[in-house]
């Protein structure tokens, strides 16, 4: 489906959440199979939510979920579906699940990628003090740490700025100390700025 028929379909808003501004095509996952149709118009805190590189926001997935579901494009229904499982320990969305129906082309899809199997729980990128952590964010070590297979030695307060994050593994982020790429764990980093939690 190509954008000028997403934008028709979805009356130029999320699908999701019916929100109006930056909107992008998301194609829902696994792309493989026989299902056409694959794409919904999405909104960007809907998508950071949906693949899950931001934490849930409960009162904003109760608000649109229960008109999602019934929307006629199944990869709508196969996304409200999904997202209702994640937060199906809620009696709201235990309630919306019962009453939802895919039919089994669309139920198999929709089981694929496993999130009726996981809680809601999103694992990010995080420093020592619980803070969450994004691409070209700075960070301050708050240990001193070799180097391994270099000379240089990365001192306590020593600030890394423009930190790329590990897409493979949250526990990791990517710096530059003395102009040499290393990978620093995320518990030996401070976000430059950031409060401490107490």
């Amino acid at each position: 489906m190509n954008l000028q028929q997403l934008q028709e379909r979805s009356h130029n808003q999320c699908e999701l959440c019916d929100a109006k501004g930056g909107l992008s095509i998301y194609e829902v996952p696994p792309t493989a199979g026989n299902v056409s149709d694959r794409e919904i118009y999405i909104c960007e805190p809907c998508l950071t939510q949906v693949d899950k590189k931001a934490e849930l926001t409960p009162a904003h997935w109760q608000q649109c979920l229960g008109t999602a579901m019934w929307n006629e494009a199944p990869a709508v229904q196969v996304v409200a579906w999904r997202m209702l499982n994640r937060f199906r320990q809620e009696s709201w969305a235990a309630d919306l699940l019962d009453m939802m129906y895919l039919d089994e082309e669309h139920m198999e899809w929709a089981k694929a990628t496993g999130d009726h199997e996981s809680d809601g729980s999103v694992d990010l990128h995080r420093d020592s003090n619980g803070h969450q952590l994004e691409n070209g964010d700075s960070v301050v070590l708050i240990k001193s740490l070799d180097v391994k297979g270099s000379t240089v030695n990365a001192s306590l307060g020593t600030v890394v700025k423009n930190i790329k994050l590990d897409p493979n593994d949250t526990a990791y982020v990517e710096g530059k100390i003395e102009g040499q790429s290393i990978m620093i764990k995320t518990i030996f980093v401070r976000k430059q700025g950031a409060q401490i939690i107490t």
